[in-house]
């Protein structure tokens, strides 16, 4: 399916990255497909891209990246509504606000989204802990993370003619996804 985006332009899009969220995104009911887009900037940012607005997109981040100790704990309703008979087959991202100091990034740690990444299904889902705030900063961490992988990829390649490469703008496979290992029933 070819979907055009206000930011990534026009992308064909196949049923295997289509995630559904049933009930949308908090502030967005009516949304209910998207896909997960990687613009291949190396920022670890993926963008969940609505395909029915091309105008939404959100940027998203795996919360274990900057703040290694995250996890959302589910109660057994959201897991039967993820239908996550195995809380292995899970994602979890954190929903970013990028405002124009970048500095001052923060991710959405109260309301993760919950992604079954085996039926494509997933939830916004508002955790019941306290510890956990709708802005947590955390573009230091992201950059530490950042200059930890590059250090690491400068130590394991021959960099002739890769960095002059453009960057390449891919939908993301759900199944192709690693668990994150967040998510923890209430029950365990």
């Amino acid at each position: 399916m070819i979907v055009k985006t206000g930011r990534f332009g026009q992308l064909t899009v196949s049923e295997e990255e289509i995630i559904r969220i049933p009930m949308g995104i908090l502030g967005f009911p009516e949304l209910t497909e998207f896909c997960l887009v990687d613009p291949g900037d190396d920022t670890l940012i993926l963008w969940l891209q609505s395909m029915q607005d091309s105008a939404i997109a959100f940027p998203l981040l795996e919360p274990k990246i900057f703040k290694p100790d995250y996890s959302a704990r589910l109660s057994a309703a959201e897991l039967r509504e993820l239908k996550l008979a195995n809380i292995s087959q899970s994602a979890v991202f954190s929903i970013l606000t990028i405002p124009a100091d970048v500095m001052e990034m923060t991710a959405n740690l109260k309301a993760p989204l919950v992604i079954n990444l085996k039926d494509q299904l997933a939830r916004q889902v508002v955790l019941q802990e306290n510890e956990y705030t709708v802005k947590h900063l955390m573009f230091k961490e992201l950059r530490q993370h950042l200059i930890t992988i590059e250090s690491h990829r400068r130590l394991g390649r021959d960099t002739q003619g890769e960095e002059n490469l453009p960057p390449q703008v891919t939908p993301v496979a759900i199944k192709n996804i690693p668990p994150s290992m967040t998510v923890k029933s209430l029950q365990g």
